[in-house]
């Protein structure tokens, strides 16, 4: 792992300059940040619902959210972007989310081995201690970690 503290890895800067890929097309944005995690938010928007006549964001841009977070939140730990694929990634939906509102996903890189991350983070529309999803992962990188 990176101690360089002359960089630091940035999720603010990294999505601000262009990165994210189909990420950006459903509108994630940057929303925190701390030593292991990152939050992202997905602005509600017509765009992403799943049933018209529900009104709210369907599942796929929230696993897509929460996917970034939790590949953002490794970088984090690492100090440095490194290539890596999801492995698994297991989501829980315990709710729907609440249509109007902006969903936030929260994720969480806890272990690093050589060559896998783990990871594990949550979504809520506003109250953290009411969350929509939580999710469980793992990523590989195939030049390693460490």
């Amino acid at each position: 792992m990176t101690t360089n503290d002359a960089f630091r890895f940035d999720p603010e800067r990294f999505l601000r300059n262009g990165a994210g890929g189909h990420g950006r097309l459903l509108g994630l944005d940057y929303h925190a940040h701390g030593a292991e995690w990152v939050e992202l938010q997905l602005p509600y928007s017509i765009d992403q619902i799943g049933e018209s006549e529900t009104g709210v964001i369907a599942s796929g841009p929230i696993l897509s959210m929460m996917d970034m977070a939790t590949s953002m939140a490794v970088w984090l730990k690492l100090n440095a972007f490194r290539p890596h694929a999801t492995l698994d990634l297991r989501v829980d939906y315990l709710r729907p989310a609440t249509p109007g509102k902006t969903v936030i996903g929260r994720g969480e890189c806890y272990r690093i081995s050589r060559s896998i991350a783990f990871v594990r983070g949550q979504a809520h529309d506003g109250d953290p201690d009411d969350p929509l999803a939580h999710v469980a992962g793992t990523f590989m990188a195939p030049g390693g970690y460490l």
